[in-house]
């Protein structure tokens, strides 16, 4: 099961189109009807939609020739490395968006360090290449220098007109490796991200390493020692969708009782009750 399924992220500066390429992503492997898409679909928070910076990650799961793809959206702004790094520590693959018309910046290369140190695949793209301003050269010889890769490993797109995205699906599908993980073994699951909603309660957003959570099993948080309920578990599509277990590998979340995200933090891993003495 494990085989069909690909977890990345995307890697970009702010404003080199790494929201716009998610939103394509969704739009050809027919995760988002048309008529439903809106630009940034994953950019959620309304400063997020004002400024056009994306702050909070959401995870999303799209379908390709029968492959699980679980994208982590990452933030592109400077402020924001420690929200990057925990992404990275979710995925065996990252997308390194580059702008044609402007290189790579800084942060860019300090989130790619960060993937390096994770020791992830990472595949090279350069967005905008339709742009007047396009030094595809240039920008190529940057990304050669930085990864020491082939030219012909860098993907040339267009995320505005959908331009050989679809080579970049494909590319996530052969490149990036598979999880690894013992489903047999007792679970662990990271959590990459938790927030607090009102009507809900604490929700966390993971990536499950080994073993499986299910529905209404009680599970325990290793660092916090906090105890709580699975009350739901599901992947999102974008919007929350129920599944009956969330498996080894499968990147996903938990709708759980705890009252403060003080008690599930980033970073911890959750367990089975029942896995504690």
């Amino acid at each position: 099961m494990m085989e069909a399924i690909r977890n990345f992220c995307i890697i970009a500066h702010i404003d080199h189109g790494k929201s716009t390429l998610a939103d394509r992503m969704m739009e050809m492997t027919g995760t988002v009807e048309k008529r439903d898409m809106k630009s940034q679909l994953l950019d959620s928070m309304d400063l997020e939609r004002e400024k056009g910076i994306t702050i909070k990650l959401a995870p999303v799961r799209m379908k390709y020739k029968d492959i699980d793809l679980n994208l982590i959206d990452t933030p592109g702004h400077v402020d924001f490395s420690y929200e990057v790094s925990r992404s990275l520590q979710a995925c065996e693959g990252a997308v390194l968006v580059v702008d044609a018309s402007q290189g790579i910046q800084a942060q860019t290369l300090a989130n790619v360090y960060l993937a390096m140190e994770q020791d992830l695949t990472i595949i090279p793209v350069l967005n905008k290449v339709d742009l007047p301003a396009a030094d595809v050269p240039r920008v190529s010889k940057q990304v050669i220098n930085l990864l020491g890769c082939d030219e012909s490993d860098i993907i040339h797109i267009s995320a505005k007109t959908g331009q050989n995205v679809d080579q970049v699906l494909e590319a996530i599908v052969e490149r990036i490796p598979a999880p690894k993980g013992q489903p047999h073994d007792p679970t662990r699951a990271l959590i990459f991200d938790s927030y607090y909603d009102d009507y809900r309660g604490v929700i966390l957003y993971v990536r499950v390493v080994d073993g499986q959570i299910k529905k209404g099993e009680s599970i325990h948080m290793m660092a916090t020692g906090a105890n709580g309920l699975a009350l739901e578990v599901g992947h999102l599509s974008p919007g929350m969708i129920p599944d009956p277990s969330l498996d080894t590998g499968e990147i996903g979340y938990i709708v759980t009782n705890l009252k403060t995200t003080r008690e599930a933090r980033v970073g911890d891993t959750v367990t089975l009750k029942k896995y504690i003495g």
